[in-house]
């Protein structure tokens, strides 16, 4: 079974940095499964970014959905992000919920089986503004849905405000 680190905060709140930093000290090499579609330009830059982030001893492997099939046993793995994993299976999903929501708890459920270290990084979209749409109102039902899964499963976890890490599940020596 893998031992589970969840990130969890708002949009640039520092998840990626904290946890690439809590990689780095597990592993000299860990791996960066990267979850993103290149949607757009903009995405693509954000993308760059975040390459720009890792250096030589990172190992990337980039997968969209299936990510329990991946060779990733007895290595420190982060999983960057479950939002943009959910994305792409609720897109692929003709944006259903409960099909995208059983497909995602399958796959997570496969993965947490490994012997891994794994750091997973995620957003926590229900607390800014009510979504406008329908399908962004479904999406952040989901994902609420999503973490509150993955937290339950997770050693530790953490929230991200601002840059600052706040440990809301785990021992205190951790």
């Amino acid at each position: 079974m893998a031992i589970i680190t969840f990130i969890t905060g708002g949009q640039r709140s520092g998840k990626s940095r904290y946890a690439m930093q809590l990689a780095e000290n597990i592993s000299y090499n860990p791996i960066y499964l990267a979850t993103a579609r290149v949607w757009d330009e903009d995405f693509k830059q954000r993308i760059i970014r975040h390459q720009s982030d890792r250096n030589e001893t990172w190992q990337t492997i980039e997968e969209e959905i299936a990510i329990s099939k991946l060779n990733v046993d007895n290595r420190t793995v982060l999983l960057d992000c479950i939002t943009l994993w959910l994305t792409n299976i609720f897109s692929d999903n003709e944006y259903d919920v409960q099909k995208s929501l059983d497909i995602a708890k399958q796959e997570w459920d496969l993965l947490a089986k490994k012997n891994m270290q794994l750091i997973v990084v995620s957003n926590e979209l229900g607390m800014g503004i009510h979504a406008e749409t329908e399908v962004a109102r479904k999406f952040a039902d989901l994902q609420g849905w999503m973490n509150q899964y993955i937290a339950k499963t997770a050693t530790t976890v953490y929230l991200m405000i601002s840059g600052i890490q706040l440990k809301i599940k785990g021992s205190v020596q951790e």
